[in-house]
């Protein structure tokens, strides 16, 4: 027999899943900021494993295209990304360098190594996690 829940443990739990959000965004930061990069540069050099149009990544960061515009020049400025013409040549997509691929891997492992999921939880437990997660978001 289950039990409603009372909103003393809906806020309990969902008090708990913002402070571990909280702490997966600091970890984050933490982290990006080792290579010299903003939490926005990180995100958006772990996104463009594959060469996309800047319409896409300002989507993905749920920002407007205008702001990407500005975070690809500093990006390209720092030699880590550049534009290229699409197959519609109309289209600038953005695609890494070396050195943005590089840097790729090397941000890629830091931030799976330290994740305050993937840190703390044994793969029993995030392969639970997961699934929780999925349950809640279908």
């Amino acid at each position: 027999m289950t039990h409603a829940p009372s909103l003393a443990e809906a806020h309990g739990l969902s008090a708990r899943l913002f402070r571990v959000i909280d702490r997966m965004r600091s970890d984050f930061a933490e982290i990006a900021g080792e290579f010299g990069l903003t939490p926005l540069q990180a995100r958006s050099i772990l996104q463009l494993e594959e060469p996309q149009p800047m319409r896409a990544l300002a989507e993905y960061l749920s920002c407007e295209p205008s702001n990407v515009t500005g975070l690809a020049d500093r990006l390209e400025v720092s030699g880590l990304v550049e534009r290229v013409a699409g197959a519609d040549r109309r289209v600038k997509l953005l695609q890494l360098t070396a050195e943005g691929r590089r840097l790729r891997n090397q941000l890629a492992e830091r931030v799976a190594a330290g994740s305050t999921v993937t840190a703390k939880l044994s793969a029993a437990e995030r392969r639970t996690l997961s699934q929780l997660l999925d349950t809640m978001l279908d």
